[in-house]
Order: structure tokens, then sequence, then C-alpha cells
């Protein structure tokens, strides 16, 4: 067996396969994106790399919220939901007053830093429900969730009347679309995002107690973890995160519709398994979400480089999904 000193610990054959095993999809849309960078035009450019970016900062501060309920051996399947709500919402506040097919012509011109704390507020009063739910009644936050998902899809396609929205103003678009120097306001914001996240869960109580019930929410509760007040936050914060990127996504896009953020729950879930956070709780770093999160739009850029049809995209990204899952069961059984 081959061995070598680096940092006092050895590096096996045993070590390597382990390596290798639990980092195998990262390696492997590596491996793709060098395939494809190699073989096609513009993949590494700079147009390109701005476009990951941008792709990436609002994806990593909605997989931030999911993170947080992953930890705690939860999930949040109302989070592609919460952001589609977002967006209509901040679309809603945020039209131009001038702007011909106006969804709410009586509303006043709403400054772009009051329409996001609305949007904050109102997701964070599903949020708390949420973690109600799960906290007070023992509902599994799957079934929770879920219902929580289909109660804000048809809340929104109610306020919305299943009309797109479009006719921002400028001062919201900006946000998305703006730059400081070359570092787009987006990625930023993300910046900051992840910064927070990372001392609140490395550097605070909150965090402690998070991954306390994680490991063991019967011995968190007995060494005196207020475990519902925890499982509450945790999902109101959650909902402040998919608001944000609802918001975001809304200004990037300069339009909104019930449509808006399908699927992203499983984007965000499998984004953070790749990275490392597990689904059996407990385990899980920013780093990890952020990488997760890169690994993941590197691969959909990479099946657009390749023209692959969008349909199969979905297949590939769906397979991703399952084998993200069953290598975080196998490092868990593994353990046992």
């Amino acid at each position: 067996m081959v061995q070598a000193q680096v940092k006092g610990s050895p590096i096996t054959s045993k070590s390597v396969k382990n390596f290798l095993s639990n980092n195998a999809i990262i390696i492997l849309i590596v491996l793709l994106a060098l395939v494809v960078g190699i073989s096609t035009d513009n993949f590494f450019s700079v147009n390109n790399f701005r476009n990951l970016v941008v792709n990436v900062s609002p994806r990593f501060i909605i997989a931030c919220g999911v993170s947080g309920c992953l930890i705690t051996k939860g999930t949040d399947l109302s989070a592609g939901r919460m952001v589609g709500l977002s967006a209509c919402l901040s679309a809603m506040l945020l039209q131009s007053v001038d702007y011909s097919a106006r969804m709410l012509p009586w509303l006043p011109d709403i400054p772009v830093i009051g329409g996001l704390i609305i949007v904050l507020l109102i997701c964070a009063i599903f949020g708390a429900i949420s973690g109600c739910v799960i906290a007070f009644l023992k509902v599994p936050p799957f079934i929770a969730t879920l219902g929580m998902q289909t109660i804000v899809y048809g809340l929104c396609s109610v306020i919305t009347n299943n009309q797109p929205m479009g006719g921002y103003k400028q001062s919201y678009t900006n946000v998305a679309n703006g730059s400081f120097f070359v570092i787009p306001y987006l990625a930023l914001i993300a910046l900051a995002v992840g910064i927070f996240m990372w001392f609140l869960y490395n550097k605070t109580r909150h965090g402690k107690y998070m991954y306390a019930i994680g490991g063991n929410e019967s011995a968190a509760q007995v060494a005196g973890v207020n475990v519902s007040a925890t499982l509450i936050r945790i999902y109101v914060l959650a909902a402040v995160m998919y608001a944000l990127g609802g918001f975001l996504l809304g200004a990037k896009a300069g339009g909104a519709s019930t449509a808006t953020g399908f699927g992203y729950e499983l984007e965000a879930i499998a984004a953070c398994t790749i990275g490392g956070v597990s689904t059996n709780g407990g385990v899980g770093r920013v780093s990890g979400v952020l990488v997760g999160v890169l690994v993941f739009e590197t691969l959909k850029i990479c099946l657009q480089f390749l023209g692959v049809d969008p349909a199969y995209t979905f297949i590939v990204q769906g397979l991703v999904i399952i084998v993200a899952v069953a290598l975080d069961l196998r490092k868990y059984l593994a353990k046992k």
C-alpha cells in the first residue's frame, strides 16, 4: 500500500478511493467542463464566466436557505414556489408607474428597498408557518413543505391571475444588471449572504443548535436546546433567502410569472448534497454549498454548449440529483 505524509495525515489507496467516490460528481463535471472547453469555442471566456457568476449568485442564496433545513434532517419543497411568489410580488410592487399594463395601477411608486422589505416579510410569514407546523404539530418536513408548496403556488396564481408581468422600473432591474467596476451586484450580494451564513453557522449559538439537532434531536433537547424555536428560525431564515433569491431573479429576468422558480427546490437540494450537506443531518458547510451550486450550474452550461436538447437536460439533472443523494446515503451507511 503506497503511503505519503501530507500535513501529518497518511495518504493511502483507501483514502484516495474514498475521496474519489465521495467527490465523484464534482470530479466528473469538472472533467466534462475541461472537455467542453477544449472542444468548443468561447467556453473559457470572460463572458461565459460572467454568465456563470450571475446565474450562480441567486441560486447560491436559495441553496443557503435549503441547507439549514437539510442539516436538521429536514427539507423544504416549497423553496421553488416561494421564489416564484417573491418574484411575482416584487413585480407587482416595482412595476413602472407609467407602465400601461401595471398589475396594481392604484399603487404609489415604491422604492426598491421598500419593495424588498415587504417581500421578505411576507415570505418570512410563510416560513414561520412551515416552521410552526414542523416544530409544534410534528408534521414531517417533507409533508409540511409539500403542503406549503401547493398553498403558495395557489396563492400566487390567485393574486396574479396567472398573468405574466413585466415593465419594471430601471432602479429595480439595475440591482441584477448593474456592477461595481467589473463585479456584478448579484455576486456582491451573494458574497454578503455567504459571509453572513458562514458566521451564523460557525460562530453563533443558533448554528451550534442547528448542528446538534441534525446530529441527534433528542440528545439536543436533553442538553437544553430549544428545538422548536431553532426549527422555526431555520425555516423563517430559509424563506427569507428564497424571497431574496426570487427578488433578484425577477430583476435579472425582467419579468415574472407563476412558473418562475419551478424546480428550484430540487436544484438547491442537489447542489447542497453535491457540496457535502448531508440529507441525514448534522453535516454541511456554506463553502460546500457554493461548490455544489457552481458544479450544478457548470453542468447546465456544458450541456448548453454541447447543444443538448433542454428536455434531455432535465433528465441529466434528475440523474445527478439521484446519484448525489445515493452517494450521501452511502457515506452515512458506511459510518454506521
